[in-house]
């Protein structure tokens, strides 16, 4: 996207990529269809030691401005869930627009290029390749974070930037499953609709959930985990339609000589045994209201203290990044360095769940390439 953007704005730019296609993160994004972007995406849906950095470059590059491109390129799409768009087809279609916007600019794109290093030049930096050194008045850093490693995830651009003393916020995955101490094998599968929250102060997300045979996962447990500290707890509600006591205290009046799983009719059968099996093997109407309301508590605030994500093999994205202290959030220009860029993923800005970080990548990726291409020959 900011190869395009410069190169139509009348730049001369070159791509270069170590991986062996373009696009390998895109062309596996939303189980192959590709959520490109939301329609309700806002400074409030990302992450950042500076929640105002994104403002700018998502003001002057909007979801409504990529689906126009998306339509102007005939590809069919659907909103999967509120503001989430997806490809009716494949997440190619996406690859294909973006290289088709890459060559209306004429610019040339070079795949398995190993970038070595980055120094200042006279005429701008030099760039140190397996292939042979490239002299630019521009570099962008755009190579993404740490995420899905086997898909060529590297800190190439974390690198770079501290090579020109730019500051890094501490990294860590973001929208991973969570690993828990006490996770139940049994339970794997099971899947069922929730809220999650973590503290007080952060939002809160009612998404599904599903347990795995380390812990959960599913878009609420992604979600919360981008905000997880080392050591923090969460809270997830199993039951959020509803008042859990007063539909358990109700169930034992309605079914007095059922057993205990029947108060957790609203749960999937394995998990309602799970969470009643320490009442015993008794009838409702045995049971005291203390116990039944106790329950209702454990169900409707479950805490969960992770011992870590499934790590950035599992992580959507990354935390943290380029520190937004550094760069213009107009033109994503390293102050420090004229002419240095960073963009995306590889810069302190994580976007929710749901189209969002493409977004940040499709706004930022313009804001640096129009503003590189300022500095043409």
């Amino acid at each position: 996207m900011a190869a395009a953007s410069a190169a139509q704005d009348g730049a001369r730019v070159l791509v270069l990529d170590h991986g062996p296609e373009p696009g390998r993160k895109i062309l596996i994004s939303g189980g192959g269809r590709c959520n490109f972007t939301n329609l309700e995406t806002a400074p409030q849906c990302f992450l950042s030691q500076n929640k105002h950095f994104v403002r700018s470059a998502l003001a002057r590059f909007t979801p409504h401005d990529f689906l126009k491109k998306v339509d102007q390129y005939h590809i069919r799409w659907h909103e999967k869930a509120k503001g989430q768009l997806f490809c009716d087809q494949s997440a190619k279609q996406i690859v294909d627009l973006l290289i088709s916007e890459c060559r209306a600019g004429q610019c040339k794109l070079q795949l398995q290029t190993t970038i070595k290093n980055v120094q200042r030049h006279a005429r701008g930096f030099s760039i140190q390749t397996n292939i042979k050194e490239y002299i630019a008045r521009a570099v962008i850093l755009a190579t993404g974070g740490l995420s899905i490693p086997k898909l060529g995830a590297s800190d190439l651009s974390l690198r770079i930037a501290r090579s020109f003393g730019v500051r890094i916020v501490p990294t860590a995955p973001a929208l991973a499953p969570l690993i828990l101490p006490d996770a139940d094998p049994s339970l794997a599968g099971v899947s069922l609709i929730v809220e999650a929250k973590v503290g007080k102060k952060k939002p809160s997300f009612r998404d599904g959930m599903v347990f795995t045979h380390k812990g959960i996962s599913g878009p609420a447990v992604l979600q919360i985990s981008s905000y997880m500290e080392k050591g923090e707890t969460a809270q997830i509600n199993l039951l959020p339609d509803m008042n859990a006591e007063q539909h358990l205290l109700a169930m034992k009046h309605a079914r007095p000589k059922a057993s205990p799983p029947a108060l957790l009719d609203g749960l999937p059968s394995r998990l309602a045994k799970a969470f009643s099996a320490a009442l015993g093997d008794v009838t409702l109407a045995n049971l005291p209201d203390k116990k039944i309301k106790a329950l209702a508590a454990s169900i409707a605030h479950w805490q969960i203290a992770p011992v870590g994500t499934e790590g950035y093999a599992k992580a959507e994205v990354m935390r943290g990044g380029i520190d937004t202290r550094d760069l213009s959030s107009q033109t994503m220009e390293v102050m420090s360095v004229p002419g240095l860029y960073a963009i995306g993923e590889a810069v302190d800005v994580t976007g929710w769940l749901g189209g969002h970080n493409f977004q940040w990548a499709w706004s930022s990726g313009v804001a640096a390439g129009k503003a590189a291409a300022l500095r043409k020959e």
